[in-house]
């Protein structure tokens, strides 16, 4: 597998030239679940397939596939399978987590390839993609602990900024993640 420092040069490589598109993706996305978060159930239905979607945009990039800004909604496309995804997530982790913080983490590493898995797989289950998730990152949690962990300082910085910095930063650190199933999916099927 590669080493996290390439992941993340390999997202600022694949980023240049499209760090606009990529910003203004990560920046509709946040409003518009900003915005739905007005009704209580907007963010829990419309998280799944924007998050899909998300997944969608930064994976074909990943790829190196050509990306628009209609990628983020192709995750309506899988609309009923993204819900039950997401509300799956959030029910697993927050049970997790109330055993205490640390679980709930190891939790969401665990199931953090879910929507690529999903992506990859259309038609696909929510529960099986987080299934399949959950075997994938055995034995690689840490490191793609690691990998957030390394944006730590920038992370800072961007509280500095008041949180503005993290529409630079999100599209950064949502690539590397893109890099690391792409590199972990590959490694799996040499082994």
């Amino acid at each position: 597998m590669k080493e996290n420092k390439e992941l993340r040069a390999l997202a600022r490589s694949q980023l240049k030239g499209n760090w606009g598109l990529a910003i203004g993706v990560v920046l509709v996305f946040s409003l518009i679940i900003g915005f739905s978060s007005i009704v209580f159930v907007g963010p829990l239905v419309l998280g799944g397939p924007l998050v899909l979607g998300l997944a969608c945009f930064f994976l074909k990039k990943a790829r190196g596939e050509t990306v628009q800004f209609n990628n983020l909604f192709e995750g309506f496309n899988d609309f009923v399978a993204s819900l039950v995804l997401y509300l799956l997530q959030l029910l697993f982790i927050s049970l997790w987590s109330c055993l205490f913080f640390i679980p709930g983490m190891i939790k969401s590493l665990s199931y953090s390839m879910a929507f690529y898995i999903l992506k990859d797989n259309p038609g696909l289950g929510g529960n099986e993609a987080i299934t399949r998730s959950r075997k994938m990152m055995n034995g690689y949690k840490f490191k793609l602990f690691c990998l957030y962990f390394s944006f730590i300082g920038w992370i800072l910085l961007c509280f500095l900024t008041f949180g503005i910095g993290f529409i630079i930063l999100l599209p950064y650190i949502e690539l590397s993640t893109a890099n690391f199933y792409e590199d972990l999916k590959k490694n799996q099927q040499d082994s």
